[in-house]
């Protein structure tokens, strides 16, 4: 038998590391330098993670997170927690993370899984069980973008340094999709 709440924080635990692990071994321009037109960049991603497990796991049920203020209250700018200024260090923004990381892992181990809160601004109670769903979703969709970013950079690819996640590299695979693209288009359109 296994515990329903600890199989949620694991899940949960395992897209932060994944997320993590997508910055090992970069350069500081690599890691904020924005890949897409809407900017997505890794550190960015930390950051919007760090602010999201803060709120839901922390305002949501009472336990404010302390310190320093987050990124997405305030009169902070739009998206502001979506990339790193220059002045932010990567250490300070993943060290922040750890620690929403230790705060969220608190509430978790602190309530049941039907314990209810609210998130600040919401109309309607939800329960832990629901946040703990929302943010194994938000995060994983987040480790996702980083394993697309990732790949821009420097080809790296994965859920783990190790690469068993993944089909060996086949330098013809993207030529062959890229052909079957075409056709389809030319058969389709």
């Amino acid at each position: 038998m296994t515990d329903p709440k600890e199989d949620l924080r694991v899940y949960l635990q395992d897209a932060r590391d994944v997320l993590l692990w997508k910055l090992d071994g970069l350069s500081e321009y690599d890691v904020r330098h924005p890949l897409t037109p809407t900017g997505t960049n890794l550190l960015g991603l930390v950051k919007h993670l760090t602010g999201a497990e803060a709120l839901y796991f922390g305002a949501t049920f009472g336990r404010p997170f302390t310190g320093t203020p987050l990124w997405i209250t305030g009169e902070a700018e739009p998206d502001a927690d979506l990339w790193a200024r220059a002045d932010e260090s990567r250490e300070d923004i993943v060290g922040r993370y750890r620690q929403a990381w230790a705060h969220a892992d608190a509430t978790i181990a602190g309530l049941p899984l039907d314990a209810l809160g609210r998130v600040p601004g919401a109309s309607r109670e939800i329960t832990l069980h629901r946040v703990l769903t929302h943010m194994i979703a938000e995060t994983q969709r987040h480790a996702g973008h980083a394993d697309v970013v990732r790949e821009l950079i420097d080809g790296t690819v994965g859920q783990r340094p190790d690469g068993l996640n993944v089909a060996p590299y086949d330098p013809g695979h993207r030529d062959r999709v890229e052909r079957a693209a075409k056709e389809a288009a030319a058969r389709f359109s």
